[in-house]
Formats: C-alpha cells, sequence, structure tokens
C-alpha cells in the first residue's frame, strides 16, 4: 500500500478563525445549538491545560472532533486529531486543506501507518503535547453506548509516554476521559411535533397506517416491515427465519450483508468474528480504497458500481447493528428516538438530516499512565489489556452520568396490547 499520510501543518489564523466563528459555524453546517460543560468539569479541563494528555472521546456520530476543539479552546490549549484518510479528501479535498491546519492527521481506519505512529509520538513527546483519540475506533451510531475498544489507543499512549521520557526522565503522560452527550433542542411538544412528521413520512413510503398504533408500536412496525424488506432483498429464505425471534433475525440481516460486502472487496472473516469487528474490517478496505491506496487483497478491477453495492450493504448492517427495539421500549427518550427516526430516514431515502442539539460533554478525572509503564517494560500484552480496562471503566462512568441527561418523552413499555416485539 502507498503512503498516503497527510500531516497536521498548524496555522493561527485558521485556527483563531475557527474559534471565533465556531457557535455560527457549528449551527449552520451542523445544527449543534452549543456545547455545555459543568464548572465541575471546566476545572478537571484546567488542570490538563499545561499537561501531556490523551484526550478520549466517545463516537457516536463525525461531529466529536468538532467538540473536542471546542473543549480544546475553552482551556486555551490546542488538540492533535487522528482523523480517517478518506475525510480529507471530502469537499474536493477543502475539509483536508482546513483540519489539516488545526491539528489533524491522517490515520488509515483500522491501521497506524508509520508515519501517523511517528507524528502521534513526536506530539505526546512534548511537554503540553495533546491528541485526541477514539477508542471506539468508528462512529458506533449510539449515544447511550460504546462498542469494544480498540487496543491500539492503549498501545499509542505507551509509545507516546516512551518518547516523553527519552526527552525528560520525569516526564507523565495524564490520560483524559470524556463523553459527549447530544440533547434534542426543544419542549416536549415540538420534538413531538417533529418526530410526528419524520414518522408518518417514512409511514408513507413504506405504505403503512398508524390507526390507533401507539408511538413506540409504529416505531417498531416500521423496523419490522425494514427488516422485511431487508431480508427479501438480501436473499435471505424465509424458510430460515420462519418462526425466529426478532433478534436472531436482526443479526442474520446484518451479517448476510456484511458478508456479502466482504465477497465483493475480497475481505476475508475469521469465523468468530463478531458484526463490530467485521465492520471494522471492512471500514479498513473501504477507507483504505477511498484514500487512493487500497489493500493488497482489494481486488484490482472493482468497478464504481461494485464499491458503490459494497457501500449500500455496509449501510444496511450498520442500520441493523444500532436497531435495538428492546432499549428502545426501555428507555424512550427524544434522543433515541431521533436515532432510529435518523437511521430509518438514511435506510429508506438515501439521506437524513441532523436535528437541533446541544453537545453535554462529561469528563472524568485524568489518571496517569506511568503505573501501566512499569508493567509494560516487562509484559507488553498485559500492560496493554489492563490500561484498556481502566480506559473503558472510566468512559463507562461517563456514559452512566450522560444517560441521566435525558428522560422518556413517552412512556417506557407503551406498545399497546401486543408485546410481541416483531
Amino acid at each position: 500500500m502507498k503512503d498516503s499520510f497527510i500531516p497536521p501543518r498548524f496555522e493561527f489564523p485558521i485556527a483563531l478563525g475557527l474559534d471565533l466563528g465556531f457557535p455560527i459555524l457549528s449551527k449552520l453546517l451542523f445544527n449543534i445549538d452549543g456545547v455545555v460543560i459543568s464548572k465541575e468539569d471546566e476545572l478537571r479541563l484546567k488542570e490538563i491545560k499545561n499537561k501531556r494528555v490523551l484526550y478520549l472521546s466517545n463516537q457516536p456520530s463525525d461531529l466529536e472532533p468538532i467538540i473536542a476543539y471546542y473543549v480544546a479552546t475553552k482551556i486555551g490549549a490546542r488538540f492533535h486529531f487522528m482523523a480517517s484518510r478518506s475525510i480529507f479528501n471530502w469537499g474536493f479535498g477543502l475539509v483536508g486543506e482546513v483540519i489539516k491546519r488545526v491539528g489533524a492527521f491522517s490515520v488509515i481506519t483500522g491501521r497506524l501507518n508509520r508515519n501517523a505512529i511517528k507524528t502521534a509520538k513526536q506530539i505526546l513527546a512534548e511537554k503540553d503535547g495533546k491528541l485526541v483519540m477514539y477508542p471506539e475506533g468508528m462512529v458506533s451510531g449510539e449515544n447511550d453506548n460504546l462498542v469494544s475498544f480498540m487496543p491500539g489507543v492503549a498501545q499509542v499512549s505507551f509509545w507516546g509516554l516512551e518518547a516523553a521520557l527519552e526527552k525528560d526522565p520525569n516526564a507523565e503522560l495524564w490520560i483524559q476521559p470524556s463523553f459527549v452527550k447530544y440533547k434534542i433542542s426543544g419542549s416536549r411538544d415540538s420534538i413531538l411535533a417533529d418526530i410526528e412528521t419524520s414518522l408518518s413520512r417514512i409511514e408513507r413510503k413504506l405504505k403503512l397506517y398508524p390507526g390507533g398504533r401507539t408511538l413506540l408500536r409504529r416505531f417498531l412496525t416500521v423496523g419490522r416491515v425494514m427488516l422485511e424488506e431487508t431480508e427479501f432483498e438480501l436473499g435471505i429464505p424465509r424458510s430460515e427465519i420462519n418462526g425466529k425471534d426478532f433478534d436472531y433475525r436482526l443479526g442474520r440481516a446484518r451479517h448476510t450483508a456484511l458478508n456479502l460486502a466482504a465477497s465483493i472487496l475480497n475481505v476475508k472473516f475469521h469465523e468468530s468474528d463478531n458484526a463490530i469487528q467485521k465492520l471494522r474490517l471492512l471500514f479498513m478496505a473501504i477507507d483504505s480504497l477511498e484514500a487512493g491506496s487500497p489493500l493488497s487483497s482489494t481486488p484490482k478491477n472493482l468497478t464504481d458500481q461494485n464499491i458503490r453495492r459494497a457501500k449500500q450493504l455496509v449501510d444496511t448492517a450498520y442500520a441493523f447493528i444500532i436497531t435495538k427495539p428492546k432499549n428502545l421500549i426501555q428507555w424512550p427518550s427524544a434522543e433515541r428516538l431521533m436515532e432510529c427516526i435518523c437511521s430509518f430516514e438514511k435506510h429508506i431515502f438515501g439521506k437524513t438530516e441532523a436535528r437541533a442539539r446541544k453537545a453535554h460533554v462529561v469528563l472524568g478525572p485524568a489518571f496517569s499512565v506511568a503505573p501501566y509503564y512499569k508493567l509494560y517494560k516487562s509484559n507488553k500484552k498485559e500492560a496493554i489489556q489492563s490500561l484498556l480496562v481502566e480506559m473503558r471503566k472510566e468512559m463507562e462512568l461517563l456514559l452512566e452520568r450522560g444517560k441521566k441527561e435525558s428522560e422518556p418523552i413517552v412512556p417506557p413499555y407503551s406498545v399497546g396490547l401486543d408485546l410481541q416485539i416483531g
């Protein structure tokens, strides 16, 4: 694979312009109504201003780097970011020209090339160097969940501290866990009106009629019909799913779509790979292809139609990974309902639009990598796993804090008399 690395090239005028224009740009481009950070968490941020930091965040959408950029401005610091190589091609390359000037450098999804590793080390070797990473390694699509973490984030921590210790024997590296929770803007009535309008449009497209169904039942009905249409489109025999429960059928659909995409891109799965692991391998193949540096295993004769089909199958699988009816029934918040609406719209209409929302950023106490580094020198594998477990534990605590920002907008379990999902 040829090297297509794009290094950061910080330019103060560009950064200053983004700093000043953040409220307007974030609203116009992404429909963000503001970023909320508690006074307690602002104090935590101030404590890391002059420290060497690896800043961790969840990644339910594409917007978290923008939120992290705002966090940096709150403490008068600058963050560096690892960004998917394909992002630098967005907008005919204009996006790449901007983000590299505010600290972003490229990485192929699922792999760290040598230049990316070298750049990460150089950043973290500086006494106040700060690097943002997303341990999930992918956009999860769910704001109230964390998918499994990638071990690479722990490895980068140790590499960064090693590089820092070469310059300063007393160097420390701090892990700053954070969590972004989006909250839909507006009153309960205005949010429900938006949901009703959007859901009615989806029902008309699917030729469904709400009748006397509750709102939750209507969501479940849309999900069932989408699944049935997808099963037919994927060629899943009815004989193999008759009598199976909804969760089984969701799993069958997502794995069928992933396996079909893999056959197009010549991606090999292990028998034990779950849907998230399969998705990551496919994202790596697609990201490499879009970056102009296809994997050696990628077929040379892929047509644009082949690539579009592979992406469509990945999107289909992705939609059914984040479709969790039981979660919606148990806690039908405005945010979860809107996640479903956006997923439905993208699957049915091919596009969706961001609803107005505020980003609530919650932070845990920063912790040092030093204790884990002592173990790393004697047992790298165990140290990486131990640090990853600690990162996960801290992020899950923040996840629970973030969940409390939302309340059910309709009564939980209000699905009508028929409690059978699907």
